[in-house]
């Protein structure tokens, strides 16, 4: 028999929980129980007038925030409308049916006041690296670094050739607030002081970024996004956004490093990278702090007419020389005075060079130096670091790094394709560093989520 047509008839009152239309099973069930916002209010306290209206709960707005970046909700507007519709998120946000939800332009007035002044977002996300390290997840041993190309909030149609960009012809006082921070991070190693080398295109909306072509494909306005992790269980340690060049990608390196060792103790026995840390500075400032570099070394000395290579010359370190294939040696300085002409180069080069005599009578000169009357060898000033890592990189460990490697490169794909952070929404090198932080922090904690789950609670019958 056909049941009666259903229709809605208001009652004058409900008996509702939310916590019974949860399922046990929710993403944020298990995220909730490594969510401590506790100290929150203690560390914005001076950052709040003590008079005037009541502010928002700076508490409720972190909720939301992370569910937008665990759910991949990247605007507010639509965040805003995700918590007024959906149950879980109220749960989550501690917000009951009848709440209102804080309206979108809060955050941007908390984001560019008290959220950065105070640091809150790089706070919150130590505090989950924190409960990580004390859930287990975390030993320090073997960590992994890389950058991935964030794209920028800008586009080549409102920039500026080098050729015509002046910085010092800006007015920062009727400048927004993008240009601001460009202006005041020019002197910073992460941006305007990690190369003297101009782009060749410079974006009117946000400075700081830079125009690149580094995929091959069409160039665009890019931030990098530089990740930090521990190799156990992908864990990001640390997170650092700077200009998508080399140099600004070497340095977020040495700080992150340096921060985790002062916030968190840990100090790397290893780390992992690809060729693009592989440079003599940066493999000498591993070895010098007894990190082992398991990094592929940047080798530029390779030949390709077929002649011999620098690797083919033996090294004797006791000596200061180079011993060739054919048993001749080859020195940096030859009498008992130093020629000025065979001295360092001011580069951290050096020069080796064999006698001309000898090399012109030698029965392999068109196998070393065909067009040369002698053969001529460059050590760079940190050659024996690169040498360190050329010895590392014969090793079994070797290669067991580079499959965790990987694991770096697998956060960064869950964070375009998942999280849906492929390109910025905030402008500026503080709004990089905002968006970059919260979504490491939501990476964590839906790491944190799917290894230990919350336990599953039995169905009441009805």
């Amino acid at each position: 028999m056909m049941g009666p047509k259903q229709e809605a008839q208001p009652a004058l009152f409900y008996e509702f929980s939310l916590e019974d239309h949860v399922p046990q099973d929710h993403l944020l069930r298990s995220i909730d129980r490594f969510v401590d916002l506790s100290g929150i209010r203690a560390h914005l306290a001076d950052f709040y007038s003590h008079t005037g209206r009541p502010s928002v709960d700076p508490e409720l707005l972190i909720r939301m925030l992370l569910v937008g970046y665990c759910s991949g909700i990247r605007s507010e507007r639509r965040l805003c409308e995700e918590v007024h519709l959906n149950l879980a998120y109220r749960w989550f946000c501690r917000l009951d049916l009848a709440d209102r939800v804080p309206d979108h332009s809060t955050f941007s007035k908390n984001r560019h006041g008290r959220f950065r002044d105070s640091e809150l977002l790089r706070h919150l996300f130590e505090m989950t690296v924190a409960r990580c390290i004390e859930e287990g997840l975390v030993s320090g041993q073997r960590m992994a670094v890389d950058a991935s190309l964030i794209e920028a909030d800008a586009n080549k149609q409102n920039s500026t050739p080098k050729e015509e960009w002046d910085a010092s012809q800006i007015d920062p006082t009727h400048a927004p607030r993008a240009v601001r921070e460009y202006l005041e991070t020019l002197d910073e190693a992460a941006f305007g002081a990690a190369s003297e080398v101009q782009p060749k295109f410079t974006s009117h909306s946000d400075p700081a970024s830079q125009w690149t072509a580094a995929r091959k494909g069409p160039a665009f306005f890019s931030y990098s996004d530089n990740y930090l992790i521990d190799t156990d269980h992908g864990i990001i340690v640390d997170v650092e956004a700077t200009r998508s060049i080399r140099q600004a990608e070497l340095g977020s390196t040495r700080t992150m490093l340096d921060r985790v060792k002062a916030k968190f103790d840990l100090h790397p026995e290893r780390l992992i990278a690809d060729t693009a840390y592989g440079t003599g500075p940066m493999l000498g400032w591993l070895v010098e702090r007894k990190i082992a570099p398991h990094i592929p070394v940047l080798d530029k000395s390779g030949r390709n007419d077929g002649t011999w290579t620098r690797a083919d010359f033996e090294w004797d370190a006791e000596n200061n020389q180079y011993i060739c294939p054919e048993g001749q040696t080859l020195k940096q300085f030859r009498r008992n005075y130093s020629d000025p002409n065979r001295g360092p180069t001011g580069k951290g080069v050096a020069k080796y060079r064999g006698l001309k005599h000898i090399c012109q009578t030698c029965p392999s000169k068109q196998h070393c130096c065909p067009n040369m009357d002698f053969r001529s060898i460059t050590r760079e000033e940190h050659e024996d670091a690169r040498q360190v890592a050329r010895d590392i990189a014969k090793t079994r460990q070797y290669e067991v790094s580079m499959k965790l490697r990987k694991k770096v490169e697998m956060l960064f794909a869950h964070l375009k394709r998942i999280l849906g952070l492929g390109r910025l929404r905030l402008r500026g090198p503080c709004g990089a560093n905002d968006e970059f932080l919260l979504a490491a922090t939501a990476q964590n904690l839906r790491k944190l989520a799917k290894i230990l789950p919350a336990p599953q609670q039995p169905r009441k019958a009805l």
